[in-house]
């Protein structure tokens, strides 16, 4: 996992102005065979939800030989954490879902894993009834992930929820494979869930405005992030959509432990709408510009160009109402410099090192209204004459 070093001032500052919150990470991973390349121990996994202040279930990565050993691993793992992680189990349905959910929950998983992805299926998948009937019977919570590489799977979701209504359906990634539309669904199905565990400011910015708070979990899909990046994050986005205090402390972790105690959801109130999202065309150039590099990032490329521009875009002038936040964005580009090589922050070398921290200043480009941390290094934003 790439560092948190330089994430914790701006978790921090956010505990500072919100209060303390108990962060319950509901989507995070270890292993070690994963064919992605990512990679993590219980004892990484646990460094990182210390530093974060919180607890987290876990469940296996990716393994191409199998689930019940690796269930096995992450239930031994959770008992020996001391109530720091809660496990669930991952299910193939090519592979006897049902007995092996019945056996692991009887070992200790409170809840259950899909990933359509990498075993390559869809909710509708014959096998999986029996397991959502369990589920149901049971008010088990199921994470699914609903991210990028599936076909939508809202339809399927939907009527899963509906067929079962006691099994609690949580949607990872902020549910993107169908967001633009499923949204308008969620207040009738209120055992449907989406969690936030995912790092595109307008698709997380959406879930907060247009899904109930109540429905909504925070998560950090570590080792892919980290639980410190994560809460910053989703915090972030959350106040900037204009969530209470109390609607937030839901979010990181209340609603969670109700579904794990197998009791109904609160409904803490309604989703704030679209209101509340910045339409700064200056900080939006900038923001275009972070995003055009993270894709390139993404795919190992180190993105000099869109990061020249971007910064660039952030000399506002130190007198401009902007000038706070493109100092802080600044300011992490700079910190970014620190890594060098392909790997040294941790992840995969596949990546363009440092593409975590552009990810935060894109973020910060769009929450302009939420407190920021003393940037770790001065940057002044005067207009550029020469």
């Amino acid at each position: 996992m790439f560092s948190d070093a330089l994430i914790l001032p701006w978790l921090q500052r956010l505990r500072d102005d919100v209060g303390e919150l108990d962060y319950f990470d509901v989507h995070t991973h270890i292993g070690r065979d994963d064919p992605d390349g990512f990679e993590c121990s219980p004892e990484q996994l646990l460094d990182a939800l210390e530093l974060a202040k919180a607890r987290a279930v876990v469940f296996p990565m990716h393994e191409p030989g199998g689930y019940p050993v690796a269930n096995d691993r992450v239930i031994a793992e959770a008992e020996a954490s001391e109530g720091r992680l809660v496990p669930f189990c991952r299910l193939d349905p090519e592979a006897e879902p049902l007995a092996e959910a019945e056996r692991a929950l009887g070992r200790g998983a409170r809840g259950i894993k899909l990933h359509p992805r990498a075993e390559r299926f869809t909710l509708d998948h014959p096998a999986l009834d029996p397991v959502f009937a369990l589920a149901d019977e049971r008010r088990l919570p199921i994470l699914c992930h609903a991210g990028r590489g599936i076909p939508a799977l809202g339809r399927h979701a939907l009527e899963r929820c509906a067929r079962f209504p006691g099994m609690r359906l949580i949607l990872a990634h902020a549910g993107i494979s169908d967001l633009a539309w499923i949204w308008r669904a969620v207040p009738d199905h209120p055992n449907l869930f989406f969690d936030t565990a995912w790092w595109a400011a307008s698709d997380l910015l959406a879930l907060f405005t247009l899904v109930s708070p109540g429905q909504i979990l925070f998560g950090s899909d570590a080792p892919y992030g980290t639980p410190s990046f994560g809460a910053t994050m989703a915090t972030r986005y959350a106040l900037q959509a204009g969530l209470t205090p109390d609607q937030l402390r839901s979010v990181a972790g209340g609603q969670l432990e109700r579904l794990l105690a197998g009791e109904e959801p609160l409904d803490v109130g309604p989703p704030p709408g679209p209101g509340s999202l910045p339409r700064d065309p200056l900080l939006d150039r900038v923001y275009g510009c972070l995003v055009a590099a993270i894709g390139q990032m993404f795919n190992g490329l180190p993105a000099e160009e869109s990061l020249a521009l971007a910064a660039l875009a952030c000399e506002v002038g130190d007198d401009a109402p902007q000038a706070p936040v493109c100092s802080s964005i600044l300011a992490l580009l700079e910190e970014r410099r620190r890594y060098q090589a392909p790997g040294d922050d941790g992840r995969p070398a596949r990546f363009a090192p440092g593409v975590h921290l552009v990810v935060v200043a894109a973020g910060v480009a769009r929450t302009p209204d939420v407190p920021l941390p003393p940037d770790p290094v001065p940057v002044d934003v005067a207009e550029r004459m020469e």
